[in-house]
């Protein structure tokens, strides 16, 4: 059968591939596959359901609560809250599940529907190909009293803001920010955690309409964020997205700080601090190699994992590190966060600032951002990419000119018919002309 849940739980367009109906199966049957696992025993089950901003997220919320309660689990509507805000009370309230309506970046016609277990973190593949097995399949419905019941939780913005909070122990006073809210899920809880640490928070695009979420704002469209920095003399900006699961920001001068110097700032810090579990970070392959030699330099270890958090969250929980994250502002604090959490990345990073007395700038600087260049060939043969002899030497031949100077990267694409070629050189020429080469090699060797 073609698989249902991604990386990311299940997205698609709302009402034509994530329909009302879906969602509703899904709910059933994630309840019963729970059940199955004793998850329930000896207790009356409990799920919290969350959500961004999107119109759709209504039916689709009405739709997992009918889903949910008609399979006998008792449900919190927690409202419209971050990923990482559903995650933290789905651990506080003790809840057996937890549920996110939410397609995270992408744009507004689109949804998803994530599930965390028991504590808050993702649900394990094996579960998630369980109640992928179930669907359709007929059950015997509880009745009376047996059914769930559905209740509103209205405080769980200011729980969660006041979590956050808690978890840094220097006042941001003094400290101004603009902080683009994406027009999602963090417009209430955003400005608040800020707010409640001391800093002066100017929020923008934090009035969502159920249309506007995304839209030319947020982690994917910087501009607006730079300009409001730079208007308003903060010290920093920080752009989340429509979930609030990532963060990227931007310098007093407009400057954009990414996911790497981001996680090279906390890197260091805890470092400094001595709770840097095993002095190592966990990054991903698409880690700017500045990044790399900045923490080499500075006595961090670095792992690297395949792209994608799930993969830097595996081997954090693997290994017993407590930072990770990728360079596209996906920053997972395992001391405080089961998943990414952009607020949470928010306060630490100004913390920092705060302790230090230095600019974003300043902390930033810690690493120099060697030029990438990423070309996407498309229309190949990508099961070859790592077989093909040509193709090997070529990039082994231009390896060696660049030497340490240097990374070259061949990715074949999870979904598409696409080899990516990732290069990385001292100036953008020269990861021009090596990456140009490279993709008139895929092009060539692995035509269809």
């Amino acid at each position: 059968m073609t698989r249902l849940f991604g990386t990311d739980g299940v997205r698609g367009l709302a009402n034509a591939d994530l329909t009302a109906e879906l969602a509703l199966d899904l709910s059933v049957c994630a309840a019963h596959v729970l059940a199955d696992r004793g998850e329930f025993e000896g207790h009356r089950p409990l799920a919290v359901v969350g959500r961004d901003t999107r119109i759709s997220g209504q039916f689709l919320e009405a739709a997992v609560v009918a889903g949910l309660a008609s399979a006998g689990v008792d449900v919190l509507l927690l409202g419209v809250l971050p990923t990482p805000g559903v995650a933290y009370m789905t651990e506080r309230l003790g809840a057996d599940l937890g549920v996110m309506l939410s397609a995270s970046h992408n744009p507004m016609p689109d949804n998803g529907i994530k599930f965390l277990a028991r504590g808050g973190h993702k649900l394990d593949d094996a579960i998630e190909i369980a109640i992928e097995r179930r669907m359709g399949e007929p059950w015997d419905r509880p009745t009376g009293g047996n059914v769930g019941r559905v209740d509103v939780y209205a405080t769980a913005v200011e729980e969660y803001a006041a979590h956050l909070e808690s978890t840094i122990t220097h006042p941001l006073v003094g400290l101004k920010v603009v902080l683009d809210c994406a027009e999602g899920a963090a417009h209430a809880a955003g400005p608040r955690a800020l707010e409640d640490a001391g800093a002066t928070v100017i929020a923008i695009h934090a009035d969502p309409d159920g249309l506007n979420i995304n839209d030319s704002c947020g982690s994917t469209h910087l501009e607006s964020l730079r300009a409001a920095v730079v208007e308003h003399g903060a010290h920093a900006g920080f752009a989340l997205d429509g979930d609030a699961d990532r963060c990227l920001a931007v310098d007093a001068d407009g400057n954009v700080v990414d996911g790497d110097q981001i996680l090279a700032i906390l890197s260091l810090s805890l470092l400094e601090q001595g709770r840097l579990a095993k002095d190592t970070v966990v990054a991903t392959v698409m880690s700017n190699l500045g990044f790399v030699q900045a923490m080499r330099a500075g006595g961090v270890g670095v792992r690297q994992t395949k792209v994608g958090d799930r993969y830097v969250l595996e081997a954090m929980k693997v290994s017993g590190y407590n930072l990770g994250g990728e360079q596209s502002g996906h920053v997972i604090l395992s001391d405080h966060a089961t998943t990414g959490d952009g607020i949470l990345t928010t306060l630490h990073v100004m913390e920092r600032m705060a302790t230090t007395g230095r600019s974003l700038a300043e902390l930033a600087s810690v690493m120099t951002r060697l030029p990438q260049v990423l070309v996407n060939v498309a229309g190949v043969d990508k099961s070859r990419a790592d077989e093909d002899a040509v193709l090997a030497a070529a990039v082994a031949e231009e390896e060696a000119v660049l030497g340490e100077r240097g990374r070259i990267l061949l990715r074949p694409s999870g979904t598409e018919p696409i080899v990516r070629v990732m290069v990385e050189a001292p100036t953008q020429d020269e990861a021009q002309g090596v990456a140009s080469r490279l993709a008139d090699v895929v092009r060539r060797q692995l035509a269809l």
